[in-house]
């Protein structure tokens, strides 16, 4: 990947809710604990900002605009625990593969979840008022993926049959790294850091023009800092694909 370009101003600034004193201790300057620092509020979700995305080109922002979205601590640790909290149970029953049927996934168990309980519930609405407009037609079935620590997500498109324009995803258990690399030409590629608790959203020419795939833990870095990739579990509403 070419050497990160500036990018451009509308990508927004977050340098100034990531400076030292708002970082913990021993915790890399570009992730910069946005959940510990209590003077931060997460924003509305929005192209993410330069101190989460890598691009190969300044001319790509502009590509990944609107489709790309990524909302830094969407949930608190509280509502990462009571998600952990439901799913460890029914993931526990799984045993983990090692190969998806389209062959993407490796190291993987998965389910889907119709009823939450009321607190999680909650968490799940939230996800989809935010991701999707009043009245579209959604998925009432949640993907849970879980992904050990030596899994990885290999670069593709998804299928239009089992989903539609738009993915939401939260992040639980680690961060990691996603990379977006353009179906037509392979040197146009975006690194996106997703923070543990974060929701990101894939929507339009995003999904479909871009493949998209989550680095392996040896793979795992960041504008030259070692991301630590550890067991990652996401839980993602869709909305229906086309008919």
């Amino acid at each position: 990947m070419a050497a990160p370009s500036a990018v451009p101003c509308y990508l927004g600034n977050m340098r100034a809710l990531l400076s030292p004193m708002c970082r913990p201790r021993g915790v890399p300057a570009f992730l910069g604990s946005l959940a510990r620092c209590s003077r931060f509020v997460a924003p509305l979700c929005s192209l993410p900002p330069e101190s989460l995305l890598s691009l190969s080109s300044p001319a790509l922002g502009s590509r990944l605009t609107p489709g790309l979205g990524l909302c830094p601590e969407f949930i608190s640790p509280a509502e990462e625990a009571a998600l952990c909290r439901e799913l460890e149970p029914i993931l526990r029953r799984k045993r983990y593969e090692s190969g998806h049927w389209d062959q993407a996934i490796h190291g993987f168990r998965e389910t889907e979840r119709l009823q939450w309980s009321l607190e999680n519930m909650a968490v799940i609405q939230r996800v989809r008022d935010k991701a999707f407009p009043p009245g579209e037609a959604q998925l009432s079935l949640v993907h849970v993926l879980d992904l050990q620590k030596e899994g990885y997500i290999k670069p593709h498109v998804d299928s239009i049959k089992f989903c539609g324009s738009t993915i939401a995803g939260i992040c639980l258990l680690s961060s990691s790294i996603m990379r977006l690399v353009s179906v037509e030409n392979a040197d146009e590629r975006a690194d996106l850091l997703l923070p543990r608790r974060c929701l990101y959203m894939l929507s339009g020419a995003v999904r479909y023009n871009f493949t998209h795939e989550i680095l392996r833990d040896e793979e795992s870095v960041f504008n030259g800092e070692r991301v630590p990739r550890e067991r990652r579990i996401s839980v993602i509403c869709r909305n229906l694909p086309l008919s």
